[in-house]
């Protein structure tokens, strides 16, 4: 047999033919090269446990929560001796009242009362949401504050004739707390802790 009859072919018996020449490498293009993949935890914020602002500012609105809840008790307590306060500083009394008209003022005041108390159970609702990161939250102790920083200073500027002092120094201390509560959510230190609490729940984190 001769060489080259019914041997392999040239490269072998899995190789390329005689001749055959490989293709060039397709052309490199700069600036077409695949984007590195981002590094683990890229763009997340920085760490930071929960800043001295946020547990001042959610414990202004606990202080205003309890004066809230002794302002009532005291009110409950001293029912009638505030509503005749109140009506005697207007020139009238209990006797120159309807019985129609005495228990309209007797329902107002309980009605505000309980309204008072009802929003209390709700902003307690807030603060816990508030003081686990919840941003929304913050913001409904914002909208809250705001509104109750506008009544007292209505409060301020129209006393209501009759009103023990006690209740009054009570509403006081209260319009400051509210105060300092929201300009204490709302500074940096906050901000930065609540963006940290976002990105950790969006991430699965916390």
């Amino acid at each position: 047999m001769t060489s080259g009859q019914g041997g392999n072919p040239p490269g072998g018996p899995y190789g390329p033919p005689e001749g055959w020449n490989a293709p060039p490498p397709p052309p490199q293009y700069p600036g077409y090269s695949p984007a590195p993949s981002a590094p683990t935890g890229y763009g997340a914020p920085q760490a930071m446990e929960r800043p001295t602002t946020v547990r001042a500012g959610l414990g202004a609105f606990i202080a205003v929560l309890v004066l809230g809840l002794v302002s009532s008790i005291v009110t409950f307590a001293d029912f009638d001796t505030i509503m005749n306060a109140t009506l005697a500083a207007q020139g009238t009394s209990t006797a120159d009242l309807g019985v129609d008209q005495e228990s309209f003022v007797r329902l107002v005041l309980i009605v505000s009362v309980v309204i008072g108390l009802v929003m209390a159970a709700l902003q307690i609702m807030f603060i816990w949401f508030a003081w686990n990161g919840r941003n929304w939250a913050r913001v409904v102790l914002w909208v809250l504050g705001g509104l109750g920083v506008l009544g007292g200073l209505f409060a301020i500027a129209s006393p209501r004739p009759g009103e023990p002092g006690f209740l009054v120094g009570l509403s006081l201390f209260s319009f400051l707390l509210t105060v300092a509560g929201v300009v204490l959510l709302a500074l940096k230190p906050s901000n930065e802790w609540y963006r940290f609490r976002k990105w950790q729940r969006m991430t699965g984190q916390g």
